[in-house]
């Protein structure tokens, strides 16, 4: 069985990471850090926060799709899920997140 894994990326501008679940679908992105370091460090603190449900807030965009943010003890987000056509779908991404977080590997692409 496929693992799910953090893939760091260099772009324009930084470094970003995407959690890939177990079918290599796309779960949570980070914002853009400076440094690869950085975002290692980001990935560390979505495998710490994951596992906590209070750590998720639900939101709605403007077009009424369904998303959630992963925020650190700081109340900084961490992580912003793809978006979901559905309340109870976005609940299911929530849970993914949480079940594949703490165990994902780590693949750097930059």
């Amino acid at each position: 069985m496929a693992k799910a894994k953090f893939v760091i990326q260099q772009g324009k501008g930084g470094y970003r990471f995407n959690l890939l679940s177990t079918n290599s679908e796309p779960i949570l992105h980070s914002e853009r850090y400076n440094t690869k370091d950085s975002a290692k460090r980001g990935i560390h603190s979505v495998m710490k926060h994951a596992g906590d449900l209070a750590n998720f807030v639900e939101k709605t965009a403007k077009n009424g799709q369904s998303y959630f943010n992963l925020r650190a003890a700081n109340n900084r987000v961490i992580g912003t899920s793809e978006m979901y056509s559905s309340g109870a779908a976005c609940k299911n991404g929530i849970k993914a997140v949480q079940r594949v977080a703490a165990s994902a590997e780590i693949e750097d692409q930059s």
